[in-house]
């Protein structure tokens, strides 16, 4: 029998690689880059054109290639990073493994100009599919300028896996942030079908911060920073108040390589433990430094997972380390055991305690004698509300008694209640209550519906914009002085996508600027005292969650618009407004889930409830 097991052809073995580095476009720009990094460039520059489907060029002044390294550069496992096995517990660079130009060339088309400083002239080079189609001299810059066309040309089935554009440039935009946030010492721009993004010069790293994340962000970074034997943690984190329900401003960095890793991530959010609500991630850009000897970076071809010799104890120290930063920037919540919450308003004022100074733990002193006639009114107080305790409760009770007797004897009573049929309230219905402002009670016929406030708004206002983005009618509050707000650079993609979406169900935002655009009107059911730079930023972070799931822009926008602008949990609502969302709830064509899947209501049965109190 014939032999079976054969060695595969470089461009096939390449294309399986490629399968493995370069999943989409974003990919190629994240190695390219960091080629650039790597041959010491002061100045990048990246242009790309529809998403990088279309074209990915990336423009250094690094040292440039000579000829023969320009060709060497395509083949696998061709690389002048490392040059023995021991070079892999010391690496600096970006790359090392050789990988990601070959892959690269195996399913594009790739045209290369580069030029070392003491040649006079420079290389040109085409490929298509790993196969050198032209190599000549020609003149160029001192650098290097990769241009990759037409990604996955003779890969269909990877081509028709990409998603739309606006989540394509997405992920090109993370990966540009990441690398521009390694380095804040080189220039960096990022050009998209033709308008500049991104102009990034050299710097420090909070204005590296502020150029990439927008104006906005300045105010919400904490500095970090400290050093020991071990291991030196810098950066910066963001104020509690200023968590976002998305990720996506979280960056980690070991010895300036980009790294993604649950683990460390769980020590920053258990720095923040008590101080965000359940569901927020907080911005973090920290900046791990540790001897290369210490890690292993030869996990994944991606490079972005690492492995510590010693990862608790890391965890630890960037834990602590951080904690110390919101304590030093009164961030951590503090316990006052001296205040009466209940009577904080009426109780007589007391003379300011102040810090006694001495070298043994703190000793806290009064800054005069506490008047004893202010701690005899006190206690008055108390006494006179320990005698009228229940006094209300009692009172209530008896209202309630005297209503249910009412209700009993009233033989119109079967009138009074919801109806489950017409799903309206008769004229004589019974009022509807909130529990904890969250929840909407009403009576119906059986028993009783218990109504989730939020999620019942955001159904109903989710099929009514529905409806608008269908019909493309709806009305327009115009403001009586134009807002200007500042968007995040990174989102500027994202709200050009929807504006003409948006401003289908009643907005009216224009483009101004860079990142700035102008608010001269909004939907009409819009509180006129809504803050729109917030409403906006809140938008653009609901369409972002929403962004991986299988809908289209108008239903995206619909479900965002709906979250954004329901009315939220903790809301205390008049009597009409809660007969106003029941009403219009069950006018709803699907009333029984909210857009992202909970449920708007649940009904509890007379029966089933007397069988608890058997």
């Amino acid at each position: 029998m014939a032999d079976v097991i054969k060695l595969l052809p470089d461009s096939i073995a390449n294309q399986i690689a490629a399968g493995e580095v370069i999943q989409r476009p974003a990919s190629v720009v994240k190695e390219l880059m960091e080629n650039a990094v790597d041959a010491g460039s002061t100045s990048i520059k990246l242009v790309v054109k529809d998403a990088g489907k279309t074209l990915i060029q990336v423009i250094d002044n690094g040292c440039g290639m000579s000829e023969t390294d320009a060709r060497m550069s395509f083949e696998r496992h061709a690389t002048s990073k490392i040059k023995k096995a021991k070079d892999l517990f010391s690496i600096r660079t970006m790359g090392f493994r050789g990988e990601a130009l070959a892959s690269i060339a195996a399913i594009a088309h790739i045209e290369v100009r580069t030029r070392r400083m003491n040649d006079e002239v420079g290389t040109r080079l085409i490929l298509e599919g790993s196969e050198v189609k032209l190599q000549e001299s020609c003149q160029c810059s001192t650098g290097t300028a990769f241009a990759v066309k037409n990604l996955f040309f003779n890969v269909p089935a990877r081509r028709n896996f990409l998603k739309s554009n606006t989540v394509e440039m997405k992920h090109i935009i993370d990966e540009f942030q990441r690398v521009a946030l390694a380095h804040p010492d080189i220039f960096f721009s990022l050009h998209h079908n033709g308008s500049e993004m991104f102009h990034l010069p050299e710097g420090n790293l909070r204005q590296r911060i502020v150029g990439l994340l927008g104006q906005n962000s300045n105010k919400k970074l904490v500095p970090v920073e400290e050093e020991t034997d071990i291991v030196t943690i810098k950066g910066y984190v963001g104020k509690a108040e200023f968590a976002k329900k998305t990720r996506g401003e979280q960056f980690f960095f070991v010895n300036d390589r980009f790294i993604k890793s649950g683990y460390l991530n769980h020590a920053v959010m258990t720095a923040y433990e008590d101080l965000l609500p359940s569901g927020h991630y907080p911005l973090y850009v920290l900046y791990i430094e540790i001897d290369p000897a210490r890690v292993d970076i030869n996990v994944h071809p991606t490079k972005q997972e690492i492995k510590f010799d010693d990862e608790r104890l890391v965890y630890n120290y960037l834990k602590v380390t951080i904690r110390h930063a919101l304590a030093q920037h009164n961030i951590t919540p503090t316990l006052d055991f001296e205040s009466d919450r209940t009577f904080s308003n009426i109780l007589p004022q007391y003379p300011k305690i102040e810090k006694e100074p001495s070298s043994s733990p703190a000793v806290y002193k009064a800054s005069s004698s506490i008047n004893k006639e202010g701690r005899r009114q006190e206690n008055n107080l108390k006494n006179w509300q320990k005698l009228y305790d229940g006094l209300d409760l009692a009172e209530t009770d008896d209202q309630n008694e005297k209503k249910e007797t009412v209700t009993l004897e009233s033989k119109a009573s079967e009138n009074n209640e919801f109806d489950d049929q017409k799903g309206t309230f008769s004229k004589e219905e019974k009022s509807p209550y909130q529990i904890h402002n969250t929840y909407i009670v009403s009576q119906i016929r059986s028993g009783f519906m218990l109504i989730d406030q939020q999620a019942a708004h955001e159904r109903i206002l989710y099929e009514r914009y529905m409806q608008v983005l269908e019909k493309q009618q709806t009305a327009t509050q115009k403001e009586l002085f134009s807002r200007t707000i500042t968007i995040a650079p990174a989102d500027v993609p994202i709200l050009k996508d929807m504006l003409e979406d948006i401003n289908a169900i009643g907005f009216d935002i224009r483009e101004l600027g860079k990142d700035t655009f102008v608010i001269h009107g909004m939907p009409s059911g819009i509180s006129s005292g809504a803050d729109e730079q917030q409403l906006i930023d809140s938008l653009i972070e609901q369409y972002k969650m929403n962004v991986d799931l299988s809908v289209n822009i108008k239903e995206n926008i619909a479900r965002s618009m709906a979250y954004s602008t329901s009315v939220k949990r903790g809301k205390s609502l008049t009597t009409e407004e809660m007969r106003q969302i029941i009403d219009q709830l069950f006018a709803c064509t699907i009333p029984y889930k909210s857009p992202n899947g909970r449920s708007c209501f649940v009904t509890y049965d007379m029966e089933d409830m007397s069988k608890l109190f058997e």
